[in-house]
């Protein structure tokens, strides 16, 4: 199992960019995948987009593609997303996730065995 800790959040006017941090520990960061997945106050978690440990990615947010990129550096242990033209509505706790193997074409919590507690993303109007 890996230990996830996220880091990067803050607050960001609308239309600003950010950038958020996850940092593995614990084994090889090539053997899971890592995904983001955000809660909004009051809502259900949602996934976001995942990295495979062969750096292909998925992307579960479709309508957000756009502006939220995920990548990874494995030797460093490294995954992040990057987010871009921010609005009010990304407002919420980022997360990343793991699981064994390769990340699933779709979003399902329970897929992703291990969570990092989050980092809190503030996109003021």
């Amino acid at each position: 199992q890996l230990r996830l800790v996220e880091s990067g959040g803050g607050l960001v006017q609308f239309g600003g960019s950010l950038k958020v941090s996850c940092s593995a520990s614990g084994d090889s960061l090539g053997f899971y995948g890592i995904g983001w997945v955000r809660q909004a106050p009051g809502k259900e978690r949602e996934g976001i987009s995942c990295v495979s440990g062969s750096g292909y990615s998925m992307t579960y947010l479709k309508s957000e593609e756009a502006r939220f990129t995920i990548s990874r550096d494995s030797a460093k242990g490294m995954v992040y997303l990057q987010m871009n033209n921010l609005k009010p509505e990304d407002t919420g706790v980022y997360y990343c996730a793991s699981l064994l193997g390769l990340c699933p074409t779709e979003y399902r919590r329970n897929d992703f065995t291990s969570w990092g507690r989050g980092t809190q993303v503030t996109v003021s109007s």
